[in-house]
């Protein structure tokens, strides 16, 4: 117990000085409560408002992909240069050390394997809740397949995860998944983020397209644009720099950043669009100096 001898009889009340009264920084996310704040603190970062995502779970349905082979040796090496590892729990308990300290976006959800045509008929919720957070995981990941055929099923875990997440205080990305039958363009991906967000998605991963503006403006919660098939790195930099100024928070990049032949650099030129405000083209006379030196 405190000693109350010895106190100053003084107090300073600083009657001068108003309350703060500052909303949180992330879109749509002022009325969650304090745990599911510090969670997106992790993952958005306060002084840009974005984040960098490196994503690796790939595997849980195509298996060993090219450049993810060996996920000890290739993410080990890159991922002290992301602020969140986007991950299945198989693989960062088997391969990823946790002394890199970085928020986990645990990927949540098990989808049918490549060895079937239409991936978007078994989507199941795969992670306990409990798992997650003994995982530290800052947010979980569910697929759902808007206009497809499991899009009943994949919306109820999602309204399942939320329930959860908002009893835990475990922040829920959702993902926008795009099939073979499914238009790539401003108007789908508006309805699909905004019915993830309305089902209770504290922010969402969506594909960039034309009129990306538009998606952002009509999604009540923050968008991070997923990095997709392998490009080159300067068109891949002018993505991520078109989806920023286009109001995006960030940017959840795998084959763009694994792939690269200089996957560290590739990195460090995206965080340098993300949070620094670089265009396309400052990104990638970043990333080839870098590589030159």
């Amino acid at each position: 117990m405190a000693d109350a001898v010895g106190n100053k009889a003084a107090h300073e009340y600083y009657l001068d000085v108003p309350v703060k009264k500052t909303p949180f920084y992330a879109k749509g996310l002022n009325n969650t409560d304090w745990g599911m704040k510090d969670r997106l603190s992790r993952i958005f970062q306060p002084q840009s408002g974005n984040t960098v995502m490196l994503a690796f779970d790939h595997g849980y349905f195509q298996g060993p992909t090219a450049g993810l082979e060996r996920l000890d040796v290739v993410i080990e090496n890159i991922c002290d240069h992301a602020d969140v590892l986007m991950a299945t729990r198989g693989a960062l308990r088997s391969c990823i050390s946790p002394t890199h300290n970085k928020a986990v976006c645990l990927r949540a959800t098990h989808d049918m394997s490549v060895l079937f045509e239409d991936l978007s008929t078994g989507s199941g919720f795969s992670v306990d809740i409990e798992d997650a957070i003994r995982m530290n995981a800052s947010a979980i990941a569910m697929q759902c397949f808007v206009g497809a055929a499991g899009e009943r099923d994949s919306l109820e875990n999602l309204c399942r995860a939320a329930d959860l997440g908002y009893k835990y205080g475990i922040p829920v990305l959702g993902v926008t998944a795009v099939g073979k039958e499914m238009a790539r363009n401003a108007r789908y991906f508006s309805l699909a983020c905004r019915i993830l967000a309305e089902n209770g998605a504290s922010f969402v991963k969506t594909y960039y397209c034309d009129d990306f503006e538009k998606v952002v403006a009509s999604c009540p919660v923050p968008i991070v644009i997923a990095g997709g098939k392998k490009l080159p790195e300067d068109e891949a930099l002018e993505m991520a720099y078109r989806a920023i100024a286009s109001g995006a928070n960030g940017v959840d990049m795998g084959r763009n950043v694994f792939q690269s032949e200089h996957p560290v650099e590739m990195l460090l030129a995206i965080r340098k669009v993300v949070h620094e405000g670089f265009n396309g083209k400052q990104a990638y006379e970043y990333f080839l100096d870098s590589i030159n030196k």
